[in-house]
């Protein structure tokens, strides 16, 4: 059974709008207006942060159409790459993804969910390989059976996102980025960049058969017969035999139709082989792209977006259930009741980070605490306006004073 995620299934404007459309008239503007401009101060950082982290990829991974002033030397490289790790994992928390262990990867290797297919990599190509998930969900699908004379349903756990970042061994070097969806968990194996398609003991099985008795229809019918002339020729050379052999013209032209019988059969099977490994290749392929959702700087905007909005939606709820609780909270109460909340009035399951909602509140000097620990917020116009403050302080600290502009 999986556990219950970080992730919680709601955006982050339907999360205010759930909040404010409870509280009393004379607090919802204030509160909507406190949420918005939260949601501000929390993208202006996200924004400085996502640009070092583009830069260091940048360093890492350079893009084709954009020019660098000096190239980068290998000590740069890895001090780069080292911070593109660094901010990946840490956003992908931030985002409410979960890492994939090294068991669970090594599991989809042996278990098929919709990919038929048997996939083999070689893990020394690699110096690091970190796969992330979120959003678990059960799926079913009508898939087809017995050899496509039927077709039935399939239920299997699947992965709404998946992040995959690998970093290549020299003398390849370089890294990979990519974003899928829509994942069976059992099918993790096939994003992989370097996966290589093997064939199933199934498919030796529909290849192998039929060629073994094809295989000894065509020498039984066709090639004994004509070698036949051909084992007594080289008997009478060995000293086997007594009596002299004579290949005629209609002793050539059996020998030469054999051959060549035999030789199509064997065109036939290698032709057979090749179209279900390209078969198989199609497969792989058509999962692939209808899954693949973003690569390289465009996974790691698409991060950026989601942790800020994951943090956006923990700083809310922690505010909205201190402010209308009738006293003050501890943590692990407070934690419970966005839980319970969910959970009884929308059906969502998910294990709150209660800790980082709260951390924000504190940074952003909102919190209350009593002597006995317990937690309150400040009133809802009381927060818009202490918000209000640092934003304004935020806008005359990092907006420039341009000289007027020279007259034409």
């Amino acid at each position: 059974m999986e556990l219950a995620e970080h992730f919680l299934p709601f955006r982050k404007n339907t999360v205010i709008a759930l909040c404010a459309a409870a509280l009393p008239d004379a607090e919802r503007g204030p509160f909507t207006d406190f949420a918005r401009l939260l949601a501000a101060l929390v993208h202006h950082e996200f924004h400085e942060r996502g640009e070092a982290a583009l830069d260091a990829y940048q360093v890492v991974d350079p893009s084709e159409d954009e020019r660098v002033l000096t190239p980068a030397t290998a000590e740069q490289r890895a001090a780069a790459r080292a911070t593109v790790e660094r901010e990946l994992v840490a956003l992908a928390e931030a985002a409410d993804y979960t890492r994939i262990s090294a068991d669970e990867m090594r599991l989809a290797f042996t278990e098929h969910a919709l990919v038929k297919v048997r996939l083999e990599v070689d893990e020394s190509e690699f110096e690091t390989a970190l796969f992330f998930r979120r959003g678990v969900s059960q799926r079913t699908e009508r898939v087809p059976w017995l050899f496509g004379l039927r077709r039935r349903d399939l239920e299997f756990t699947s992965y709404a996102k998946v992040l995959v970042y690998i970093a290549f061994a020299e003398p390849k070097g370089g890294v990979l980025l990519k974003l899928f969806q829509n994942v069976p968990k059992n099918d993790l194996e096939m994003l992989y960049p370097t996966v290589r398609v093997r064939m199933r003991p199934l498919d030796k099985l529909l290849i192998g058969v039929p060629a073994a008795v094809s295989g000894i229809v065509v020498v039984a019918t066709k090639l004994i017969a004509s070698l036949g002339p051909v084992v007594l020729l080289l008997a009478f050379w060995a000293g086997l035999r007594d009596d002299p052999v004579r290949l005629d013209q209609a002793a050539l032209i059996t020998l030469g139709a054999g051959l060549a019988a035999f030789g199509g059969y064997l065109v036939r099977q290698f032709s057979k082989f090749k179209n279900r490994k390209l078969q198989l290749m199609k497969t792989l392929s058509e999962h692939l792209y209808f899954r693949n959702l973003d690569n390289d700087q465009g996974v790691f905007q698409h991060l950026l977006g989601a942790a800020e909005e994951s943090e956006v939606k923990e700083a809310v709820l922690a505010y909205y259930v201190l402010l209308t609780a009738a006293a003050p909270l501890t943590v692990a109460e407070l934690d419970a009741r966005v839980e319970a909340w969910f959970r009884e009035q929308w059906a969502a399951t998910f294990d709150f980070r209660i800790r980082d909602g709260l951390r924000r509140l504190r940074a952003l000097e909102l919190l209350t605490e009593d002597e006995r620990g317990g937690l309150g917020v400040l009133p809802p116009a009381a927060a818009r306006t202490r918000l209000d403050r640092r934003w304004d302080a935020l806008f005359r600290r990092t907006t420039p004073a341009f000289p007027p502009a020279a007259r034409q």
